[in-house]
């Protein structure tokens, strides 16, 4: 598998992963769906973002960009995907390490995940591992697609 920065020909493919995502409702906070135009100025507005691509497929994919403006511009947020038929083969591990590696060369100090849904304990165990530590828990924090609400983790890694 190899990591790289994403490419105009990838966009079909990363708007099907990005969408798989929204549509299962249960990590990112986005509730509408990316369209070929909308996606490709979302992921061109990043700072960077990455595929990650197995045989000639893309089968997931990061975005890096700001957390904040100003005197908080130094802090970095990322978010991932992974195609589900793709999941638990270690692709999110090499997305994360590859995301700080990147991070870095980009300039940022740190980076903050606001949001991670507290039942997604398969992202939380890879964060972790990567040495990401937990800031804390907003309870409710997350509204899942059925209407119920779960408890969101911050955490923070500095690279």
């Amino acid at each position: 598998m190899i990591i790289r920065k994403y490419r105009e020909e990838d966009m079909a493919d990363m708007i099907a992963i990005w969408n798989e995502v929204v549509e299962d409702g249960i990590a990112f906070p986005q509730v509408d769906c990316l369209t070929l135009e909308s996606g490709s100025a979302f992921f061109a507005a990043q700072t960077y973002t990455a595929v990650a691509e197995l045989d000639g497929r893309v089968v997931g994919l990061y975005i890096l960009h700001p957390n904040n403006i100003g005197r908080c511009g130094h802090i970095g947020n990322v978010s991932y995907a992974v195609l589900s038929p793709f999941r638990g083969q270690h692709i999110g591990d090499q997305l994360v390490q590859d995301s700080l590696r990147m991070a870095k060369e980009v300039g940022f100090r740190l980076i903050q995940f606001n949001a991670v849904v507290a039942t997604n304990i398969h992202a939380r165990h890879i964060y972790e591992r990567h040495g990401f530590q937990p800031l804390g828990t907003i309870p409710g924090g997350f509204r899942m697609k059925d209407g119920h609400y779960e408890d969101i983790c911050l955490y923070w890694h500095q690279v």
